[in-house]
């Protein structure tokens, strides 16, 4: 049998016992930040629609329909009786403009091709 006194052992002192694992903070919350958290979500949600609305009235597609659309438009108040006379005034002029600025255009190439 050993003795515990027994001087021909090193010396070891026994390992202190390891403190306790320290509890998870606990989480705690007021109204106010109930609410603050209720604001934040609903900004963040409205954002999104912002961004998804603008991605969609943006895209090409959209932009060449609604172009499109206009220019139409621009053609029939310039024929259409029905119109108002305002309507069909500045439907003339920006048809006009347009023939012109595709002569002006036309004839720059023409001039370009011969040289």
């Amino acid at each position: 049998m050993t003795d515990p006194t027994d001087a021909s052992r090193p010396f070891s002192a026994p390992e202190p016992p390891l403190p306790p694992e320290p509890a998870a903070p606990r989480p705690y919350s007021t109204p106010e930040m109930v609410r603050i958290q209720h604001e934040i979500a609903a900004t963040r949600e409205e954002l999104a629609a912002t961004l998804d609305e603008l991605a969609t009235r943006l895209s090409p597609a959209n932009q060449a329909k609604s172009a499109a659309a206009g220019a139409r438009r621009v053609f029939s108040d310039a024929f259409d009786p029905d119109a108002t006379v305002c309507a069909r005034r500045r439907a003339r002029i920006v048809l006009g403009a347009t023939a012109a600025v595709a002569v002006v255009v036309t004839i720059t190439i023409v001039r370009k091709a011969r040289r």
